[in-house]
């Protein structure tokens, strides 16, 4: 049975419900969130408790980090600074308490899941490259580590990125692979995207889901959000 990986939400509502949503359509059972459930959106509360309730685990993203006050918001760019200061002050304390108590990885034999990278997972680097990647694949001896952070699906090994909606892993190579965001695509395509993966048959595939983007768009102005986060979900960037 495959596993939908899912990761930064952003507190997009209208986002995350039609992930859920596709996700049971195909009768998947266990979902795992890479982190960043708040920052950017006008939702989240909502999107919390919908995390919480519908994924088997969850980790830690900086986003959530910021919003409890546990990491320097002072390299995050204006935009991303107001919207972790806004969450702050809506975040209800049970919301608080429990991001506060989300972990920053989770793994079994066959793969390591973290949001950002996985050799020092609280510094929130980025795997943006091959390159990047080769450094990181000595820190796991797993053959796949699933992340988030940039909002960008790829998947990676040690010498290239391969492109493709559906991959089959080989089993004699090692692979990083972004699942992709559910709340704010940044690959020029405004759809949510997660990422499903079969452990038996090594399957990956991305899957791109539309939602009521004006919806949230509306919202994040009425919240008074940065309109550039309203904006920038119309092209995915």
């Amino acid at each position: 049975m495959p596993i939908a990986l899912i990761s930064d939400i952003h507190a997009n509502q209208e986002a995350l419900q039609q992930v859920l949503k596709s996700i049971r359509s195909r009768q998947i059972e266990e979902i795992y969130c890479l982190g960043d459930i708040v920052g950017y959106g006008p939702n989240p509360n909502e999107c919390v408790e919908m995390v919480r309730t519908s994924c088997k685990k969850v980790l830690v993203g900086n986003h959530d980090y910021a919003a409890i006050g546990k990491t320097d918001i002072t390299y995050f760019n204006k935009h991303a600074k107001h919207a972790a200061l806004w969450t702050r002050k809506q975040l209800k304390a049970e919301n608080k308490k429990y991001l506060n108590t989300l972990k920053f990885t989770h793994q079994n034999d066959d793969m390591l899941m973290v949001h950002a990278s996985p050799t020092n997972p609280e510094h929130w680097y980025y795997v943006m490259n091959p390159q990047d990647a080769a450094v990181e694949m000595q820190s796991f001896k797993q053959p796949v580590c699933f992340v988030g952070h940039s909002h960008i699906p790829a998947i990676f090994t040690a010498e290239k990125e391969i492109s493709e909606n559906s991959f089959t892993l080989k089993t004699e190579q090692k692979y990083i692979i972004n699942v992709g965001s559910v709340g704010q695509p940044r690959d020029g395509y405004p759809e949510s995207c997660y990422c499903l993966y079969e452990p038996e048959t090594r399957q990956v595939e991305y899957v791109r889901v539309p939602y009521e983007v004006n919806k949230t768009y509306e919202k994040i102005i009425k919240a008074g959000l940065p309109e550039f986060l309203a904006k920038r979900l119309l092209k995915g960037y």
